[in-house]
């Protein structure tokens, strides 16, 4: 399994706001959905940061995105590892396979994976 990105997920109750900010520090949206937007720098398209108001489909919103290769063999260390699943792995609509775990410290962190 390979990490792809790791990208910080900072909840907010100014998207345009928060969007124009990381706007002064150089980047640039390249996803938005109404309630999370990705911003990516330029020149360097994997260092990104998302805003987000709150999750779409699951219990809570979490902390820092982590993009693998093989999202399924993930889930099945975190669970053979026993820690606890947030929410469950599964397809969402917006093309992307995920799950969410809890780490050592109780941060919630989304496992994910394009489709």
């Amino acid at each position: 399994m390979t990490v792809r990105r790791v990208v910080p997920d900072i909840h907010t109750q100014a998207m345009r706001e928060s969007r124009d900010f990381y706007g002064l520090l150089g980047f640039e949206e390249v996803m938005d959905h109404g309630w999370i937007a990705t911003l990516a720098s330029p020149s360097r398209p994997a260092a990104q940061v998302s805003v987000m108001t709150a999750g779409r489909t699951a219990p809570v919103a979490p902390g820092m995105s982590i993009e693998v290769d093989d999202v399924d063999a993930a889930y099945e260390a975190v669970r053979a590892s026993g820690a606890e699943i947030v929410h469950p792995l599964q397809d969402e609509e917006w093309r992307v396979r995920r799950c969410f775990v809890r780490d050592p410290d109780g941060r919630v962190v989304n496992v994910l994976g394009h489709v």
